[in-house]
């Protein structure tokens, strides 16, 4: 009798654990599993690249600016010969950029691109915000902002802080000649 009330819990305990595990696809999974294909550029960015004055900065600014560790970047760029193969990578990261746990910041389209800003957490602290853009004609391009303590309302706010910063350009280099 013990033993078959041992059987019946470790069975119940495998299958919750089963159960429990997420078979889909994780953003991080996928630049894992696409980081080294030709097909594809990645960077990691360092946050020294962007030059910010920050006397100028609210305090808002300032703790956003300073609770961002890293960024990652993964793009993929389409052309005549890869068109269906740019069609299935757009779909699966559409998919797992649908999924429940990401919360939409923003999004929108501008002369067909298209700009999807999400995050990873609640709303007093985000694990990782992720910038999305896309386009027919170049392909597209996924930036992770990871760090610690990220308010997604402040990181809102640094966006008009980096829009008017100095850049080393040097470091997006690679970037740029690949979607060219």
């Amino acid at each position: 009798m013990k033993k078959s009330i041992k059987y019946t819990l470790f069975s119940l305990l495998v299958a919750l654990s089963l159960i429990s595990c997420n078979s889909g696809e994780s953003l991080q999974t996928y630049f894992v599993d696409h980081q080294e294909s030709p097909d594809f550029v990645t960077a990691d960015i360092p946050t020294s690249i962007v030059k910010l004055d920050e006397a100028t900065l609210t305090e808002a600014q300032k703790e956003a600016y300073n609770s961002v560790q890293r960024l990652n970047f993964l793009g993929y760029k389409t052309n005549d010969a890869n068109v269906v193969t740019y069609t299935t990578e757009l779909a699966k990261v559409k998919t797992i950029l649908n999924d429940v746990k990401y919360t939409e910041l923003l999004e929108f389209s501008d002369s067909g691109n298209k700009f999807i800003v999400k995050y990873l957490g609640d709303d007093d602290s985000a694990e990782e915000v992720v910038v999305f853009a896309s386009s027919k004609e170049m392909g597209f391009g996924i930036v992770r902002i990871l760090g610690n303590n990220m308010r997604p309302e402040q990181m809102a706010t640094l966006v008009d802080a980096v829009q008017n910063a100095d850049f080393d350009e040097s470091q997006f280099q690679e970037i740029t000649d690949f979607f060219k």
